[in-house]
């Protein structure tokens, strides 16, 4: 098995509605997003996947978070947009991009500190 995973940034701001604390307060962060793939097959070229198309694939999905207040967004009307809620996000618009290929996981940083991981139950 062969897990494929590549990093892309976004800075964004964002406040966690009816959160008691400082983050209930509009605030930014340089989030890092991790995407993974696992394959257990390798191309003609002995590559499980191409970084650079995994790369632009979650590129595409991140895009629109990018120098936003992510409240605004469509996907956080609802909902906050914790990083918990961001990583399942992400997820559900990159898995598609990927056709049959098994997207593991997206993790999201909001610090350097603090991160999530969003698996999904198969």
């Amino acid at each position: 098995m062969f897990e494929v995973s590549v990093e892309y940034h976004f800075d964004a701001a964002h406040y966690l509605r009816g959160y008691q604390g400082k983050c209930e307060k509009v605030h930014g962060h340089r989030f890092r997003v991790m995407a993974t793939v696992k394959t257990k097959k390798l191309d003609n070229l002995g590559m499980g996947y191409d970084f650079t198309e995994l790369k632009r694939h979650l590129r595409e999905v991140i895009d629109s978070f990018d120098h936003v207040c992510l409240n605004d967004l469509p996907a956080f009307q609802e909902r906050n947009p914790s990083s918990e809620n961001i990583a399942v996000t992400i997820y559900q618009e990159l898995q598609p991009l990927l056709g049959k290929l098994n997207l593991a996981w997206v993790e999201v940083w909001e610090s350097p500190e603090s991160h999530v991981r969003y698996i999904p139950d198969r």
